[in-house]
């Protein structure tokens, strides 16, 4: 990552960072903080590049090829440390690891950092020995947690560092980087509604069971549209033989309700939004075909399912009602 795509991901984030390293006040401790797969290990990383680069004098962008660029991406960097749960948690004897190299000065420069991640999992001991740290801290040593669920901090960490906020990416940005994932520019508007997390987009990508998830989706919608008096045989059929936990109905469920999205967001207009951008022809006919008023109703219908189901209801009962209230598709008028 460099601070053009860093700023264009995470504008407020990058904008707190970039200002402290151009004017020299690099706070002692920041709190990285956000959901998964918003870029906060990587914008963690770019900032020890920044300030450890040794070719980018006044300029923050670090050069990503001297010495010390190249130690901190391959994680050999003797004045960057990087702390992960051991297991399921962060330690005390990690932490008393971390203070002891505190202590000492830098290595090769006056300068050290070190990132926590999931700080959020240290054990009650751990979080107590951090927090004498950040109480007395050392001249030139800054300290970056990382945290997808901060409110699990203790208080007095929380008060003595500089929230950094990350925020879910647009799904436009998610799609881009999806596509240089390699994913296609077809699936990736999908994805990116689906999950912000990189890892887990790509890994649905790759996942026969989810490219049959959507074209059953789509056949149920094509049914129901076309055919709607053989809509109960479909779903016998084919979607509760492929759906068989709760989190894959409900995925299922909002592969379906983005159809329906889809055709709203035509009438309004926003058709560069659509999820489905190869089914566009067949969502355009159908959009001249149905109400606004109609559409609101098919989606609330549907988030009422997604409700019930997190409420246990039978996923056979929930989808049979749902595909009774969904029928006919696009109400022709």
């Amino acid at each position: 990552m460099n601070w053009d795509q860093f700023e264009h991901e995470q504008p407020i984030a990058a904008r707190l960072l970039k200002n402290s390293l151009v004017h020299r006040r690099v706070a002692h401790a920041y709190l990285f903080e956000g959901e998964r797969g918003t870029g906060k290990k990587a914008g963690s990383l770019l900032m020890a590049e920044s300030l450890f680069c040794e070719e980018n004098g006044q300029d923050v962008n670090p050069c990503g090829q001297c010495g010390n660029c190249k130690r901190i991406k391959s994680g050999n960097h003797p004045d960057v440390h990087l702390v992960e749960p051991d297991g399921l948690s962060i330690k005390i004897d990690q932490i008393r690891s971390l203070r002891t190299e505190f202590s000492k000065s830098g290595m090769e420069s006056k300068r050290k950092l070190y990132i926590i991640m999931d700080a959020e999992k240290m054990t009650v001991q751990a979080a107590n020995s951090l927090l004498k740290f950040l109480e007395e801290p050392h001249s030139g040593t800054t300290a970056v947690l990382v945290s997808e669920q901060p409110q699990q901090l203790l208080p007095t960490i929380i008060s003595r560092c500089q929230s950094v906020p990350f925020y879910p990416l647009g799904p436009d940005i998610f799609a881009e980087k999806l596509e240089q994932a390699g994913v296609p520019k077809g699936k990736a508007a999908l994805l990116a509604a689906l999950t912000n997390d990189l890892q887990e987009a790509v890994r649905l990508n790759d996942d026969d069971w989810f490219a049959q998830a959507r074209k059953i989706v789509l056949k149920l919608y094509e049914v129901l549209r076309e055919n709607p008096l053989y809509a109960m045989t479909s779903l016998q059929t084919d979607w509760m033989g492929h759906f068989k936990e709760k989190g894959q109905h409900d995925l299922g469920l909002s592969l379906l309700l983005y159809i329906y999205k889809d055709i709203l967001n035509i009438q309004l207009g926003k058709d560069r939004q659509l999820v489905y951008p190869d089914q566009r022809q067949t969502l355009e006919k159908d959009a001249l075909h149905t109400s606004m008023e109609r559409l609101s109703k098919q989606m609330t219908a549907i988030l009422e399912a997604k409700r019930k189901l997190h409420a246990n209801m039978n996923p056979q009962l929930l989808m049979e009602q749902l595909v009774l209230n969904l029928q006919g598709g696009p109400s022709f008028v």
